[in-house]
């Protein structure tokens, strides 16, 4: 991502202007807690230190004109034309737009006041790596309208209206997870979220380790992955346990115990989905505990498992991700490594004793280069506040 400099610079090369507020906001890794989030579950996320930044300024018009920096696109748009999808001229939003598009779409429904404005932005958020980049631009579009407008929402308010911008206008059915994590982000903290009760809070992570990215550079999209197929999933599974068990709402309320004992019970495919998503909620649980006892080994060993739960029950790895695991667990100070995100491609999450994070990134880089012949990017993270904005 270009700096804030760069990006105010662009902003008055493009618009003849200053611009008044610079809004950011974090992309997120999920450490351990995948695909449990729209059941109901509990996460263990981050937020991280590659992140989305807008320059921009109210104006007298109903006009929402926004520079994609990275794309080197623009597009504008207006409230008539939202409703549509289109714009301002009648042609349909590119993909990348529908996302402020759709946070402008939300917030006029819940009578905020959403004004004309001018926007540059710009994302070091690997696109279609798992790593929440859209999420980052909803929260980013959002906290900057909050700051034009005047007006305020509690942070998982925030969060839940970036959600369903994705959800009714995007029209991809993720979770809560990621808006969360990029709208309430604590530096050098873990975030343990309850996604039922929205419950969460900070967690120290284990001081003589860093967390490393490692994205696969294999892209995927969430609208056309079998996302949505493996919610349904879920949602099918629970029907057919709610014969043993009537109060069940979700997967969430099944122990891995119960489970064992109706899973025979369910069609192989839900069998498979709803086995990974109860014992990962049982994992994540089992990771805090390893966080208090300072037990890295337990907090790794538990990461592989979701990784091979991920690729075996719930079948969204990739044989690259598979490669960057199987690499990662040879090499020294690594504890644990699995995919993150919704898989299908993009990153996998690793985490590396302080004391080997330079030889771990080069040697993963390499080898994985030597095996695929696809020239991936590792990367270390450290864990960043949350969306937040200034005048400028």
């Amino acid at each position: 991502m270009i700096s804030e400099i760069d990006l105010i610079a662009n902003f008055v090369q493009r618009f003849q202007a200053q611009p008044r507020v610079f809004a950011r906001a974090p992309g997120r890794v999920n450490i351990l807690g995948e695909h449990v989030d729209y059941n109901d579950g509990v996460v263990l996320p981050m937020a991280i230190d590659r992140e989305v930044g807008i320059a921009a300024r109210k104006i007298d018009s109903n006009e929402v004109n926004l520079v994609a920096l990275d794309l080197n696109e623009e597009v504008v748009f207006t409230q008539q034309s939202l409703q549509e999808k289109k714009d301002k001229w009648g042609e349909p939003l590119p993909k990348w737009a529908l996302y402020p598009a759709g946070v402008a779409w939300v917030l006029s429904q819940k009578c905020h006041p959403v004004s004309g404005l001018q926007a540059v932005f710009s994302s070091s958020i690997p696109i279609g790596a798992g790593l929440s980049s859209s999420a980052a631009v909803e929260v980013a579009f959002a906290t900057l309208w909050s700051a034009l407008d005047g007006w305020q929402l509690q942070p998982l308010e925030l969060a839940q209206a970036c959600q369903q911008a994705e959800n009714e206008y995007v029209g991809v059915a993720c979770g809560l997870l990621d808006q969360f994590s990029s709208v309430c982000g604590v530096e050098g903290h873990l975030l343990f979220f309850d996604t039922r009760s929205l419950e969460w809070k900070p967690l120290q992570f284990f001081e003589d380790c860093v967390i490393v990215i490692a994205d696969s550079r294999v892209e995927r999209s969430l609208a056309s992955s079998e996302y949505n197929r493996r919610r349904e999933t879920c949602e099918e599974a629970v029907r057919h346990l709610q014969r043993f068990l009537p109060n069940l709402k979700s997967l969430r309320d099944i122990s891995p115990v119960e489970f064992a004992a109706y899973r025979e019970y369910l069609p192989q495919e839900a069998q498979r989905r709803a086995e990974h998503v109860v014992k990962e909620i049982a994992r994540v649980y089992s990771a805090v505990t390893a966080l208090k006892n300072q037990d890295r080994r337990a907090f790794g060993a538990l990461m592989y498992a979701s990784h091979y739960s991920l690729r075996d029950d719930y079948e969204v790895s990739h044989p690259n991700l598979d490669i960057l695991v199987e690499i990662a667990k040879q090499l020294p100070g690594c504890y644990g490594a699995r995919l993150t995100g919704a898989g299908f491609g993009g990153c996998t999450v690793n985490m590396v004793a302080k004391s080997e994070v330079e030889r771990f990134v080069e040697q993963l880089d390499r080898l994985y280069y030597e095996r695929t012949r696809v020239q991936g990017k590792v990367f270390a993270v450290v864990a960043s506040q949350g969306a937040s904005w200034k005048l400028v």
